[in-house]
């Protein structure tokens, strides 16, 4: 079906009174392709999504990634009487021995998971319309296995919150943006550290010339991403953590989303790098939306620039310019860590949802939900997680 064709419908329906926008019917689509005009649709007219579940994002992800690590789509879309979308859930199904689980597209590479909703509907959803959807899928999955969703997202409740849900192990953390860089900066840092900020920059500056660039075309593109692969594996390696980026067609995928767009200046993965010199000594790479900037990947340099905090420097320069950009919001993923504290000081609650469909899949589910409350107990309790990332560093030295 052409796009075209339906943001009229879209648009029509939009106009209908609440009476008129209930679901009427389900349709679950194997195929990317046959999803992306009623996803694409949805993108045109107002939203609430993650800029993560894009379609062009996640369908780089898919045929890159997913379909390597045996996941087929499970695109679940709920449709208003007029034919036009209300609801899409980007999944994708995989085989987990004899079960059929059932998680969100994107894998590792999207920090925070939610399906699409139309916003004029968003607060006419109720429990009884999700667990309704639910029951339709049972003859085709055992378990929905959500994880890492935003209790809440650009001011507004998820609705998969309505769903029997436990708190995930991690968290969001973010930070509110303001034209004005400056008094930003300051309402965010004492007069101390601002000192000490700048002596890390003349100390940087010594070393040659600094600069903040993002890129521009594709060679540039590439370069910044051959030296973060380089520098993120020698960090994991060092860490003893197994490098995600390393996995089958990850690197094809993130090239490929970083490729796509940027000859018209809005890329799908925006990468961004700090020099010194010809030096690239930290870089970062994020997805924009809503106003919003996603951190999704991050890489510094070791040895005599690492004492200057390269990484902090970067971030600087990048708040910078989502502020002169009218951004209000500035994200650095999921998972804690002391570099987040400077401009992201909002935590943001995430949840997981482990939704059996049938009698194996509630025992399965049982399981997940133990092993996600232990992995939460452990990176909550400072003994544990000294022990755990103690672990490691005994592992990456051996």
């Amino acid at each position: 079906m052409n796009v075209l064709a339906l943001r009229p419908r879209l648009a029509e329906a939009q106009r209908l009174e609440p009476q008129d926008r209930r679901l009427a019917r389900v349709e679950v689509f194997d195929d990317m392709e046959a999803a992306e005009p009623h996803w694409r649709a949805l993108e045109a007219g107002p939203l609430l999504a993650t800029p993560y579940q894009r379609y062009d994002f996640l369908n780089l992800w898919q045929r890159h990634v997913g379909a390597a690590a045996g996941v087929t789509p499970f695109i679940v879309v709920g449709f208003d009487r007029h034919g036009a979308a209300l609801f899409l859930w980007p999944l994708g199904r995989r085989r987990m021995g004899s079960l059929q689980l059932v998680e969100f597209l994107g894998g590792k590479h999207a920090n925070f998971n939610m399906a699409l909703w139309r916003c004029g509907v968003v607060g006419s959803i109720e429990a009884a319309d999700l667990n309704a959807v639910l029951a339709q899928l049972e003859s085709r999955a055992d378990l929905l296995r959500l994880t890492n969703q935003p209790l809440s997202w650009a001011g507004t409740t998820n609705p998969f919150a309505l769903l029997p849900h436990q708190r995930a192990a991690n968290c969001g953390f973010s930070g509110a943006l303001i034209s004005d860089f400056d008094a930003l900066l300051r309402a965010r840092t004492n007069s101390g550290a601002r000192k000490k900020m700048r002596k890390k920059e003349r100390a940087l500056a010594s070393l040659g010339t600094v600069r903040f660039t993002r890129a521009a075309n594709p060679a540039q593109a590439r370069r910044i991403l051959e030296v973060f692969f380089k520098q993120k594996s020698a960090r994991m390696r060092g860490r003893g953590i197994a490098d995600v980026f390393a996995a089958p067609g990850v690197r094809r995928f993130v090239e490929a989303a970083a490729a796509q767009g940027i000859a018209g200046g809005t890329p799908l993965i925006e990468l961004y790098a700090l020099s010194v010199d010809d030096m690239i000594v930290a870089t970062m790479g994020g997805i924009a939306g809503g106003g919003r900037f996603c951190a999704m990947f991050n890489s510094i340099a070791q040895g005599r620039v690492a004492v200057e905090s390269p990484g902090e420097q970067l971030i600087v320069n990048l708040v910078r310019r989502c502020c002169e950009c009218d951004f209000n919001t500035f994200d650095l993923g999921i998972g804690e860590a002391h570099y987040k504290s400077l401009f992201c000081d909002d935590v943001e609650p995430l949840f997981d949802s482990v939704l059996p469909l049938n009698g194996r899949g509630r025992l399965i589910g049982y399981g997940f939900r133990l092993g996600a409350a232990a992995k939460r107990v452990v990176k909550q309790n400072t003994t544990l997680w000294s022990l755990v990332r103690a672990a490691r560093h005994l592992r990456a030295r051996r």
